[in-house]
């Protein structure tokens, strides 16, 4: 079952990341290039595993993004093709970890690595790629760049924790739903969109503004795949509907649907969420309590919300065709909900 989750506003044309995607090709081909590269090893196991998800179809928006906010300050070099791989291979990393933690048996429509390879393997070619990611930044050379990736990789790390702390706990607050997604997902956008600028030596304002942009597209991308795992489609999610339910998952359609219903119907959210009590059927009862509060549109509400903060940041920025196709990607990830 899908729930239809109205936008706010009505558009002629619909939001695409194939600006960007234009704009990045030449250099995304050289990331794929090193990829492959650096995800070679003589240990067999190794680049299956990582080859597997990483051929999976992810768009690759985080190395993206690091390849654009370096061209967005005419950046001239080789080193945001570094920083982009490293980028994408922590984001691939914490995949393969987060699946074994979450026991997800999809990611992008095909199963995970820990059903073919098992938990152990998925967790060691997480950490591979993490040093592999590691390498590549002492390579560039900046302190600061490696500053600011080190520091969302522990970030990232605490944010896994800080999730397991609060799973199914229905008392979660939308305080602590905001600090995981803020740590878990946001993080990584900031960092991928800050090292740009920090490579093409643009300056604190700049790399602050790009910093902001990320972190901000970070949270409003995290509050739609949130709200599309109650309104959307497994085709479109690369997962089943429904799975941060059958998981225990807090998110803010949950957090928003519990706190504003009656105590019976809290009673249904503790058996369902916290007793792990998640049948079809429940999941059926959880979309009509969810779609009787609106907490689908008012979480897609929230997301609005931090892409105009997103929208502002860059705003001081001179117009050009890459400030204009980070610009869309906001109104994209946003927009994923029809």
């Amino acid at each position: 079952m899908g729930v239809v989750i109205p936008l706010e506003e009505s558009k002629n044309k619909l939001a695409s990341i194939k600006p960007l995607v234009d704009l990045t090709r030449a250099d995304m081909e050289r990331v794929n290039q090193l990829i492959l590269s650096k995800a070679g090893s003589d240990v067999q196991m190794i680049p299956e595993v990582a080859n597997h998800l990483i051929s999976s179809g992810g768009k690759r928006l985080r190395p993206m993004l690091t390849l654009a906010s370096a061209s967005l300050f005419d950046y001239r070099g080789e080193n945001h093709v570094k920083l982009a791989t490293s980028v994408e291979f922590m984001h691939t990393a914490t995949l393969l970890h987060d699946d074994v933690v979450d026991e997800s048996d999809l990611r992008r429509g095909k199963s995970t690595a820990r059903m073919i390879w098992g938990n152990q393997a998925s967790v060691l070619v997480g950490d591979f790629l993490l040093g592999q990611a590691f390498r590549m930044m002492v390579d560039v050379g900046s302190l600061d760049a490696l500053d600011v990736l080190s520091s969302a990789a522990c970030v990232i790390a605490e944010g896994e924790v800080l999730q397991l702390s609060v799973a199914k706990n229905m008392e979660t607050t939308e305080d602590d739903y905001l600090s995981v997604i803020r740590a878990k997902t946001a993080a990584l956008f900031a960092a991928a969109s800050e090292v740009g600028p920090i490579v093409a030596e643009a300056g604190r304002s700049g790399r602050n503004a790009l910093k902001s942009y990320g972190m901000n597209l970070g949270l409003a991308f995290q509050l739609v795949d949130d709200a599309l795992d109650y309104g959307g489609k497994a085709a479109d999610l690369g997962k089943n509907v429904g799975d941060d339910f059958r998981e225990g998952k807090i998110t803010l359609p949950v957090i928003l649907a519990y706190r504003r219903g009656t105590e019976d119907e809290r009673a249904f959210w503790r058996d369902a969420i916290e007793a792990g009590n998640s049948t079809d059927a429940n999941l059926e009862k959880a979309l009509g309590l969810i779609t009787k509060y609106g907490t689908l549109s008012d979480t897609i509400g929230r997301a609005n919300h931090y892409g105009t903060i997103a929208r502002d940041a860059l705003a001081p920025l001179p117009d050009t065709v890459w400030k204009s196709a980070l610009m869309e990607v906001i109104d994209f990830c946003i927009e994923r909900v029809n």
